[in-house]
C-alpha cells in the first residue's frame, strides 16, 4: 500500500493561508507569484503565517528562482527558515552544471540546519530547463543526497498552457521518484497540475503534489485567490483515488484476500 499523497498549495498571503488551512491543505507553500514559479515572499509573510497557523499547520517557503548566487542563496534560505518556515525550497535556475547546483545546495544546507536541524530543505528544479539552458532535474537526487539535504522538487518555469508532463514522460519521473527514495529523499511534483493528474502523481510515488492555480477562482496563478472550497474539493480526489487504488491492491482468490504487489 502506498503513502497517501500530501497536498501542498501555495499562497501569496496570510488571507489564503487561512483559506488553506480550512480546505485541508498538507502543507501551505508561501511564495510570491509575482516573481515567478518559484518566487520569495516577504519574511514577514511567512511569519505572520506561522504566527497564526503556529503548529497546526506544515508551512513551506519558497527563497525565489534563484541565479547562481550561493551566497545569496544560503542568506535568503536562512530568513526562510528564521521566519518559521518547516520547508524551504531552492529554485536552482541559475546553476547550469552539477558542481554549481551542488556547491549552492551544500552552501544553502549548511546555512539551514546550522539554525535549525528540523528545518527540511528541498531542492527544486525545472521540467522546461531547455528552454532557458537550465540544470536537468533529474540530477535533483544524486545533488540532493550528495548535498544532505532533505528532498526535491520538480516545477515548470513558465507554464503558459504547458504542464510538467509536456515536458517529462512517466518514464523519466517514475525513475526520478525511484531514485529520490532509494536516496531517502521526499519527493514533490507540481507544475500546472489539476485533479486531472491525481491518478498519475500517485502512481508515479510522489510524496507531494503542488498546485495553485487549480484551487483559485481564476484560473491564473498571479492573478486568482485560492479558495478554501476549491481546496476541500482537490483533497476529497485525492482521497477517493488513494480509496481506489488500496481496494484495487486486493484480490480474492479461493476466497482468501491476497496483496498484490
Amino acid at each position: 500500500m502506498k503513502n497517501a499523497l500530501k497536498l501542498l498549495v501555495s499562497i501569496s498571503g496570510v488571507d489564503e493561508a487561512l483559506d488553506t488551512f480550512k480546505g485541508g491543505a498538507d502543507i501551505i507553500d508561501v511564495k510570491n507569484p509575482k516573481e515567478g514559479a518559484l518566487g520569495a515572499n516577504f519574511p514577514w509573510v511567512i511569519a505572520e503565517v506561522k504566527k497564526i497557523l503556529g503548529q497546526r499547520a506544515q508551512i513551506s517557503a519558497t527563497i525565489g528562482d534563484m541565479p547562481n548566487l550561493p551566497g545569496t542563496a544560503s542568506l535568503a534560505a536562512l530568513g526562510a527558515a528564521f521566519s518559521g518556515a518547516d520547508y524551504v525550497k531552492i529554485g536552482l535556475f541559475g546553476p547550469n552544471s552539477f558542481d554549481e547546483a551542488l556547491y549552492m545546495m551544500r552552501s544553502v544546507v549548511k546555512s539551514v540546519k546550522g539554525y535549525s536541524s528540523r528545518v527540511k530543505v528541498v531542492a527544486a528544479g525545472y521540467a522546461d530547463h531547455e528552454k532557458f539552458s537550465g540544470l536537468n532535474p533529474l540530477l535533483l537526487p544524486n545533488i540532493s543526497y550528495k548535498a544532505e539535504a532533505d528532498g526535491v522538487l520538480i516545477d515548470v518555469k513558465n507554464k503558459g498552457e504547458s504542464n510538467l508532463f509536456d515536458f517529462l514522460n512517466p518514464s523519466q519521473l517514475r525513475l526520478f521518484v525511484n531514485e529520490s527514495h532509494k536516496l531517502g529523499l521526499m519527493v514533490a511534483l507540481a507544475g500546472r497540475l489539476g485533479k486531472e493528474n491525481i491518478a498519475q502523481i500517485q502512481e508515479l510515488g510522489a510524496d507531494i503534489m503542488g498546485v495553485r492555480r487549480a484551487v483559485c477562482n481564476k484560473r491564473n496563478f498571479r492573478l486568482g485567490k485560492v479558495q478554501e472550497a476549491l481546496i476541500s474539493d482537490f483533497i476529497k480526489a485525492i482521497r477517493d483515488q488513494q480509496d481506489m487504488t488500496n481496494r484495487s491492491s486486493y484480490r480474492i482468490f479461493n476466497g482468501r484476500i491476497k496483496t498484490i504487489g
